[in-house]
């Protein structure tokens, strides 16, 4: 193949990966939105809906762990569209639970069910952001670190579209329609995995169980700072933000999908541009170890100073949506170096095994976010929530403090003309 024709091939892959991700997203963000206001609306407390997501970020852990095995044995194109078939089943076993059944069975059956949607998720997240590092040659000037942030950035402004759709959806339609409507436009995307390579990400040699859980110390290191960082953004996020929104404030469902939907989307464009506001706050050198320390421990004061001014019994309107776009455009730094990083310390065959075990720790930190969201805001409110998501977010600063530099002949260039 030529390299011209390569090119071409690659760029058609990260398209299809790229709009397969998208499309899920949208039904990701919708999803969470939908339940969660659906099952507050029925009377649920925040500890019982934080309950509904438990296994959605369980299985998310689990997922990442042997999903990186699958892909790397199976190709990745088994994994995205495999995650994308789950998502679609999740979705249409959720619009046949019965309102009539007992509390419990309908929990256990919207555990079951976010079961799938997490399985789904993960699958679909690790195959995408494998797959980046497949399609950006070693020798090609185009930038790893802005590709990512592109994948990455426009995933997170989709996510927040769907919190929207899911909002408006629920208020159109009701949520079992809502529900038909997503798993119906997933059905489409599924027809796209066709175009796309078959052992794509696939590994001739066999991977042991044990070798599942033995990273370099790099990957090990970023991996423990990811689990309190993500840890740190759903503790307040998942459940505690948009019931005080809406309980406290008053907003409606709109409204609070609406906010929800402009921090994630502002969240995501500040990841979409992170390379370019890297280089022009520094060197215009691709991130290093230091980078992520220095912003992980800026965003620490956020929370800190969001927490301390509801408790000044300063507008709590303003002080939620001021301090949280700080937050986010601070998080997303964050965010988008970590995702540069975690592919700048591995090599090209063990990229999906990495990128798997790396985000399983992102999940085991959102399933500690997501207990705790529900369970510090039923205890303590808001304000409680902020303060351990401060805690979280020192305790990623401490660990990326033993970070390395990435080196050279792992980390595609990332050149400071870039666009």
């Amino acid at each position: 193949m030529t390299s011209s024709a390569g090119n071409k091939a690659n760029l058609r892959n990260y398209a299809l990966v790229t709009a397969a991700y998208w499309g899920f997203t949208i039904t990701d963000g919708a999803l969470r939105m939908l339940v969660l206001l659906h099952f507050h609306l029925l009377g649920y407390t925040p500890l019982q809906i934080a309950m509904l997501f438990l296994f959605y970020e369980i299985f998310g852990v689990v997922t990442n762990l042997f999903g990186g095995w699958i892909g790397s044995q199976f190709g990745l194109k088994l994994t995205l569209y495999g995650g994308i078939g789950l998502q679609v089943f999740a979705l249409a076993m959720l619009a046949l639970l019965n309102p009539e059944w007992a509390v419990w069975l309908q929990v256990t059956y919207v555990m079951v069910a976010q079961a799938f949607s997490g399985i789904a998720k993960d699958l679909t997240k690790m195959s995408s952001k494998s797959a980046i590092r497949l399609v950006v040659p070693q020798e090609a000037q185009s930038s790893l670190f802005k590709w990512v942030a592109i994948l990455t950035g426009s995933k997170n402004a989709l996510k927040g579209v769907g919190f929207f759709v899911g909002s408006v959806l629920l208020a159109q339609f009701g949520f079992v329609n809502a529900l038909l409507i997503m798993a119906g436009g997933l059905c489409l995307i599924l027809g796209t995995g066709v175009l796309l390579p078959q052992g794509m990400g696939k590994i001739k040699a066999k991977v042991k169980f044990t070798q599942l859980f033995s990273k370099s110390r790099e990957i090990n290191i970023l991996s423990a700072a990811r689990f309190f960082l993500f840890g740190a953004r759903d503790v307040w996020f998942v459940v505690a933000l948009p019931v005080f929104l809406y309980s406290t404030l008053g907003w409606t469902f709109e409204q609070v999908g609406g906010f929800m939907a402009c921090w994630v989307i502002g969240y995501g464009t500040v990841q979409f541009l992170a390379p370019n506001l890297l280089r022009w706050l520094g060197s215009g050198a691709a991130p290093q170890g230091r980078t992520i320390q220095i912003w992980t421990f800026v965003l620490s004061a956020i929370p800190a100073a969001i927490a301390l001014s509801l408790q000044l019994r300063i507008s709590p309107a303003l002080t939620i949506v001021v301090g949280l776009a700080i937050f986010g455009v601070i998080f997303a730094f964050n965010s988008a170096i970590h995702s540069y990083l975690v592919l700048a310390y591995t090599d090209d065959d063990k990229v999906a095994l990495n990128v798997g075990f790396y985000y399983m720790a992102n999940s085991g930190g959102r399933l500690a976010g997501t207990v705790l969201s529900g369970l510090i805001f039923q205890l303590f409110g808001l304000v409680g929530c902020l303060w351990v998501s401060m805690v979280f977010v020192l305790a990623a600063a401490a660990i990326s403090l033993k970070l390395p530099d990435p080196q050279p002949q792992k980390a595609i260039a990332w050149k400071a003309g870039d666009d």
